[in-house]
């Protein structure tokens, strides 16, 4: 099964860079436990450009997304941007876990087995 090719605009990779750089507390500490393929072997990069987005985490080969929310997504303006640019990235079958940066900080072991929970529930639908 070939993966499907996502496209991005070319001119947010400066911008990624800086963001990898630049990156909240939470965004390290989950990128501490997913980089080095350490979530199940699978590989994730940070703030990866998708469409005209820059998402925190991204997997190809799960067609996974994992955002993590500081306390300004929390605003209607900004929840109403989240949903116009889940639903975009949901047309291409990606999945979008979204946590929050006081989740990722103050309970890591839980959002690593939601991670873990999708990856497996993937691998057993696959496998039927």
């Amino acid at each position: 099964m070939s993966r499907k090719i996502i496209p991005y605009n070319s001119n947010l990779k400066e911008l990624a860079r800086r963001l990898r750089n630049d990156s909240t507390l939470g965004e390290v500490l989950l990128w501490n436990e997913l980089k080095s393929k350490q979530m199940l072997g699978y590989d994730f990069h940070r703030q990866k450009p998708l469409l005209n987005y820059i998402v925190d985490f991204y997997c190809a080969e799960l067609n996974l997304v994992i955002e993590v929310d500081g306390r300004y997504h929390f605003n209607d303006e900004k929840s109403l941007s989240d949903n116009l640019r889940d639903d975009e990235l949901s047309k291409y079958d990606l999945t979008i876990l979204r946590f929050t940066e006081q989740e990722v900080r103050k309970d890591m072991v839980n959002v690593l087995r939601a991670i873990e929970y999708y990856i497996l529930d993937r691998q057993e639908r696959r496998a039927q």
